[in-house]
């Protein structure tokens, strides 16, 4: 549900720091309707709020961010999706592709998320690239 002009988001990631730095980053681009610091309330806030964009963690507690993404999308949650993660690993970015889901590494969200949420949004599909570029899909 997108909040005047500006698309919502709900943030879950189970280290605080991390969702005050993303808050930062995204914060006069996008609203931050919800946060989340484990699977389950992950789960809960995602479907209470409907936000356009569900930032989430991969490792948490609970149930992971792919778990989450699973479960959300089960009970029919159309938000999309971006996994914020410390690493790419094949097996996840396989798995982001089989949901639509972008893919953003936590070492360069600085300069990718807002040009992943942009992607995302549009309906293209984003992943950082583990060197200095970046790749739309």
């Amino acid at each position: 549900m997108t909040i005047g002009t500006k698309s919502t988001i709900v943030l879950a990631d189970d280290h605080l720091g991390i969702l005050k730095k993303v808050s930062e980053i995204i914060g006069d681009n996008f609203l931050v309707v919800g946060k989340a610091n484990d699977g389950l309330s992950s789960v809960r806030v995602a479907m209470e709020l409907v936000p356009d964009v569900l930032i989430l963690d991969i490792a948490m507690p609970n149930l992971d961010g792919i778990q989450v993404a699973h479960e959300v999308r089960r009970r029919g949650l159309k938000s999309k999706i971006i996994f914020l993660t410390v690493q790419g690993e094949d097996g996840y970015l396989e798995t982001a592709r089989t949901l639509g889901a972008s893919f953003v590494l936590k070492s360069k969200m600085h300069q990718d998320l807002l040009i992943a949420i942009r992607e995302t949004l549009s309906g293209h599909r984003f992943v950082s690239s583990p060197n200095h570029s970046h790749s739309h899909l």
